[in-house]
């Protein structure tokens, strides 16, 4: 089996050094890792924003380089980091293919917790959403993400540190609304706040473009040698300590 490997010029250093693991259907994959340990590139392998250098990326027996890339990234739901919202309506940003019923919409306003503040503007599924949707605070347009992705329901969703810069508050509706509602899928999750993956099935552990450890959080939690272990440490003393 020839193993993952990515670098991002022809004669730049190897940014994932050889990396070879398998996402079961219908788990909850943690990735975590410090700043640089290839959490990113990883996720943009699966996208194919970067093309392997070695090795190759299969979903359901399919080589991803062999589909066209409209399809291999329509097949995925994604929440990103930087939510990405247009200018146009509500219904527009949620549906913008018009897909979908004004029912099913606000069945998923209500899922997401956004039904109330839409409802509360006159204009409803027709309220103005600016450019990159700054007329909504920044927790409001990552749940417009998470409505698109429910809208979607595609079998593999990506977080890519989705929850990185959101309160906590908001950061529980997202997990708590993907638990529910992605039940069946994969849902792959790269984690700034080390808690979101605690309760996937499996954690992949990166460090300078390698993997290091791939297994049940709980396991990992209970061998105080793993980085798992010292990752999960280091996150609640930063945190105590702010």
């Amino acid at each position: 089996m020839c193993m993952l490997q990515i670098r991002y010029q022809p004669n730049s250093p190897l940014v994932l050094q050889g990396i070879s693991c398998v996402f079961e259907g219908g788990h909850k994959i943690g990735i975590v890792g410090r700043t640089g340990s290839g959490k990113t590139t990883l996720i943009s392998a699966l996208f194919r924003l970067v093309e392997p250098t070695e090795g190759r990326i299969i979903i359901d027996d399919l080589d991803i380089t062999s589909i066209g890339l409209h399809d291999l990234r329509s097949s995925f739901g994604i929440i990103p980091q930087e939510p990405t919202l247009f200018s146009g309506s509500v219904r527009y940003n949620l549906d913008p293919l018009s897909e979908h019923s004004d029912h099913e919409l606000w069945k998923v306003l209500e899922k997401c917790q956004l039904r109330e503040a839409i409802q509360d503007k006159k204009e409803g599924l027709d309220s103005l959403v600016v450019q990159d949707g700054s007329n909504w605070s920044l927790g409001q347009r990552q749940l417009f993400c998470l409505g698109r992705a429910l809208l979607k329901r595609r079998k593999i969703l990506v977080l890519d540190e989705a929850t990185a810069s959101i309160d906590n508050a908001t950061d529980t509706i997202i997990q708590k609304t993907i638990r529910e509602e992605f039940e069946d899928c994969t849902v792959i999750t790269v984690a700034h706040r080390i808690p979101t993956v605690i309760d996937c099935t499996m954690v992949l552990v990166m460090k300078d473009g390698k993997v290091m450890e791939y297994d049940k959080p709980t396991k990992l939690m209970n061998e105080p040698a793993s980085l798992f272990a010292q990752l999960v440490n280091e996150y609640w003393s930063q945190h105590k300590a702010s």
